[in-house]
């Protein structure tokens, strides 16, 4: 590769950014992807070292797999970890510890899964589905509508874990509120259907989110960061939007930087797809213009195709990644993070920036069955 593209890789890429009181030594993101390998909630050595692999091979920022908060019905598996108990917790000190020892830095994404749970599933097989409206993605009313206190608990479940999280190590927090999970739900006409206060326009459908947010910010130190990752898409529903606008956006956004957010997570399936007509910005560059906050993007960096088009046998083309230098130079979004291509090869970031792109290995669906 020319010496002057590695350069400009190097220049663009190995930029210190801050986020609250933490300070990242360049720009690339471990994306939070579920691996399901923590039986009974709880993550092992084998966890610890699959992240610790990526934090040595130079990765700016690791965000674990989602992980359930305390609350009854938040998951929807057994191997999925938890963030709350003892086990559990310890397991995750282990990890933060061997993340930091290779030379990184962690944040563990938070999650309740709402209505997307299956019923009957553990980790608490008789905990009800609860959403907004009680109805699923699919539009079925097939759940519990959440009361005042079914909210108030998730609220406290989620600030909890927070404070785990800082008593632990951790070097921030991120909540998970797109992809059609519970906060989500809320955020998402479709799915809250309801007529009080956290129901109706943008500012009440978003009024679960930010006590979420401010909830957390209040269990931790003021420079704990807090990062809010958000999606316009849902599983299986890829042309949803929460938000219409941009103004949409900007007041959903506001109401949360407002809250304690400190950066945004703008979840796309392709990072070089315009989020509006009018303008070539994407998600993320969308968020960080009408918010002011860092924004972070993702999609099918570095790979010729998403997730949802990965066929089994077949692997995934490497890529390269002028364009997404391209936007970043721009200063048009802060971060990127890098998932499929970093279960791929760990060593991801270190042969791009070395211009050893030709030595990369691909992602394949047969790496989904293994922790490595």
């Amino acid at each position: 590769m020319p010496t002057n593209f590695v350069e400009r890789v190097r220049d663009i890429l190995v930029r210190p950014l801050s986020l609250g009181g933490l300070t990242l030594p360049n720009r690339v993101v471990m994306a939070p992807m579920t691996r399901e390998f923590s039986p009974g909630g709880v993550p092992g050595d084998d966890v610890a070292r699959y992240y610790a692999r990526r934090a040595a091979a130079g990765v700016g920022l690791i965000i674990t797999e989602g992980t359930f908060v305390g609350h009854d019905s938040a998951g929807s598996s057994a191997r999925v970890p938890h963030f709350h108990g003892d086990e559990a917790l310890a397991g995750w000190s282990a990890v933060a510890e061997a993340v930091h020892q290779a030379g990184g830095r962690i944040m563990p994404q938070l999650w309740h899964v709402g209505m997307d749970r299956t019923a009957g599933s553990p980790p608490v097989p008789d905990a009800p589905r609860i959403g907004p409206s009680g109805i699923a993605l699919d539009g079925t009313k097939s759940g519990k509508e959440m009361t005042q206190a079914d909210i108030d608990n998730v609220v406290a479940a989620y600030a909890t874990a927070a404070a785990s999280a800082e008593a632990l190590g951790f070097d921030g927090v991120e909540i998970h509120g797109g992809h059609g999970y519970l906060i989500d739900q809320f955020l998402w006409g479709h799915t809250n259907r309801r007529t009080d206060a956290y129901g109706g326009d943008i500012v009440a459908r978003t009024r679960f989110a930010a006590q979420v947010v401010a909830a957390c910010r209040e269990s931790v130190s003021d420079d704990f960061p807090i990062s809010f990752r958000f999606s316009q898409w849902k599983v299986n529903h890829y042309q949803a939007r929460v938000a219409e606008t941009p103004q949409e956006l900007q007041t959903m956004l506001g109401l949360l930087a407002d809250a304690g957010a400190d950066a945004f997570h703008c979840s796309t399936r392709r990072f070089h797809l315009p989020e509006f007509e009018g303008s070539d910005l994407n998600l993320a560059g969308w968020a960080k213009k009408l918010s002011g906050r860092p924004a972070i993007s993702v999609g099918s960096v570095g790979l010729s195709n998403e997730f949802l088009q990965m066929v089994p046998g077949q692997q995934s083309t490497v890529t390269d990644i002028g364009e997404l230098l391209d936007r970043m130079e721009r200063d048009e979004f802060d971060l990127v993070a890098v998932g499929r291509a970093l279960l791929g090869d760990p060593e991801w970031l270190q042969k791009v920036l070395a211009g050893r792109v030709d030595e990369l290995n691909p992602f394949h669906l047969g790496l989904v069955g293994s922790l490595y």
